[in-house]
């Protein structure tokens, strides 16, 4: 069984490789028990070190390790309003980031039901007010929110996705970006949404979060 600090390198470099953490952009963490291991800040996700990785507690307290990514508010926000997540990814993927400087698709989804992997993988995705990255104001809007998510985009900024472990949550953050681009594609034209009772069977079926009324 490997080790979270490696599971996490192996995540950030596999993110890399498919182009969605251009640069130093983007950050990856992993809950281990009561700590939060977290990429530090100026790394590229393909320049990680397994022992060089910032360890948080679940308040965001450096217990030891580099200065963590100035976004750590928002991975700790996810672990404290949701006790199943194991791992969280923000990225700058390009369709994501796209997506999350138009308005949103309706207040609990800034993403309509398109395809039945994105409602049954992602679930509904919010749109989170804009702020500078690293605004722990944003962090604290995300963890208020009053109902259930396990993503969000971050106006004029990109994604953030909570997983039960790290490939639940990089397998996300993928459909997420894929669902992106297939909005972007179809602009302004007509297209089918999935109906209600179809989002209520995937919902069902694999436990994702989606409020029908929206």
């Amino acid at each position: 069984m490997s080790a979270p600090n490696t599971d996490l390198v192996r995540a950030g470099a596999k993110l890399q490789r498919l182009g969605f953490s251009p640069g130093a952009s983007g950050n990856i963490s992993v809950r281990d028990g009561d700590r939060v291991l977290i990429t530090p800040t100026g790394y590229g996700m393909g320049d990680l070190d397994p022992d060089r990785l910032s360890v948080l507690d679940l308040d965001g307290t450096l217990v030891s390790g580099p200065r963590p990514s100035k976004e750590f508010p928002l991975h700790t926000a996810f672990y404290r309003r949701d006790p199943d997540a194991g791992a969280v990814v923000h990225l700058h993927s390009r369709h994501a980031a796209a997506v999350s400087c138009r308005p949103g698709w309706a207040e609990r989804s800034a993403i309509p039901p398109l395809t039945p992997y994105f409602v049954m993988r992602v679930g509904q995705t919010p749109l989170i007010p804009y702020a500078a990255p690293g605004d722990p104001g944003q962090a604290a809007a995300l963890e208020a929110l009053p109902f259930s998510f396990r993503a969000a985009l971050l106006a004029n900024h990109g994604p953030v996705v909570a997983g039960a472990d790290l490939d639940t949550a990089v397998d996300a953050a993928t459909e997420l970006e894929e669902v992106c681009a297939l909005l972007l594609l179809l602009a302004e034209g007509e297209r089918r949404l999935l109906s209600a009772p179809e989002i209520e069977e995937l919902t069902t079926r694999y436990g994702s979060f989606w409020d029908i009324d929206t």
